[in-house]
């Protein structure tokens, strides 16, 4: 078959031109490595187009700011969190080691009670702390699950353990910002700075010297607390209602800045409720009843908050609104 064609050529008198050369006169082959990435995306940036369907969001043709977003959600992100979350973790171990727990007085006033915060007051705090818990682990799971998590259980059941996290964290959204309206509400009245929250930070609460600061319902700490709750948490709910409804008000180099802000946010508002729970619970005794009860040892509110304590005695003809085995005298 080979000799024959040849022999066909001969009798033409024709050779055949390549196929290069019919198919591009210009003698440029579009495919060679020399058509490097970056001379592309110089072309691109000059190419403007239009589509007919309703999404005109489907005429993108090339995003270059994808790469930054992707670099930082793999790389800085994870970081980031990890500094912020095990820096404070660590310092609280190195504090209560050191330090140990703060330890009520026993004084001729203990086991005398007073009521600290009613039932709604309780309910609306439980109601955000517990949102709160959910997001908290379900966004870590979204920074760290692919490294950490699935290696363990598998890629199965992490594919559905984010799924269904990812509901929870959609879902329980909206009463985490129910419970944070509530106690923006209940709440701001008392976490205004003022002069006293001044001489308890040079204090430092109690550490620097031997009296301990005073303090009105709450010290500058729990203050400092109360608006990180809810600075952080209005920018949380700002940029995570900006992800539940995506592209409703933004673009997609929008929507990317808009999940780096969440995500940085999280991890920090993450490590400063870590102190707060710390102090709450393992870091000072008698702290955790003003929230479980309600009620709290005198000698308690006495030591860390006197001047409402005072409050409270001004208030009623007898003294503080107490329970217990006898009542406390006004002086």
């Amino acid at each position: 078959m080979l000799g024959g064609g040849a022999a066909v050529l001969a009798q033409t008198g024709r050779d055949v031109p390549p196929a290069a050369s019919t198919a591009n006169p210009s003698g440029q082959n579009p495919t060679a490595a020399s058509v490097r990435e970056d001379q592309l995306l110089r072309e691109l940036n000059k190419l403007q187009g239009r589509v007919s369907i309703p999404d005109g969001k489907a005429a993108l043709l090339e995003q270059p700011q994808g790469r930054e977003w992707r670099q930082f959600r793999e790389g800085w992100l994870p970081w980031i969190g990890g500094i912020a979350i095990l820096g404070m973790l660590l310092a609280l171990f190195g504090f209560y080691f050191t330090k140990g727990r703060i330890r009520l007085d026993q004084t001729e006033e203990s086991g005398v009670k007073i009521l600290r915060f009613n039932a709604f007051e309780r309910f609306m705090h439980w109601l955000t702390a517990v949102c709160f818990i959910v997001l908290a682990l379900t966004g870590l799971n979204y920074i760290f699950g692919k490294r950490l998590l699935m290696p363990i259980i598998g890629p199965d059941a992490f594919a559905a353990l984010s799924q269904w996290g990812k509901y929870a964290h959609n879902y329980l959204a909206w009463p985490f910002m129910l419970g944070l309206l509530l106690m923006l509400i209940v709440w701001v009245k008392d976490n205004i700075p003022n002069r006293v929250d001044v001489a308890w930070i040079r204090k430092g609460g109690g550490f620097l010297g031997d009296a301990h600061p005073s303090a009105y319902r709450f010290n500058a700490g729990q203050k400092m607390i109360f608006w990180i709750v809810v600075i952080g948490g209005l920018l949380m709910s700002a940029t995570g209602i900006l992800m539940l409804f995506p592209f409703s008000a933004t673009d997609i180099n929008g929507m990317q800045l808009t999940q780096a802000v969440h995500a940085v946010i999280g991890v920090l508002f993450i490590a400063a409720i870590l102190a707060h729970i710390y102090i709450g619970s393992l870091g000072m005794e008698g702290a955790y009843d003003a929230m479980g009860s309600g009620e709290v040892d005198l000698a308690w509110a006495r030591r860390h908050h006197d001047l409402w304590v005072e409050e409270q005695r001004a208030k009623t003809a007898s003294g503080p609104q107490v329970h217990g085995a006898r009542p406390v005298p006004a002086e």
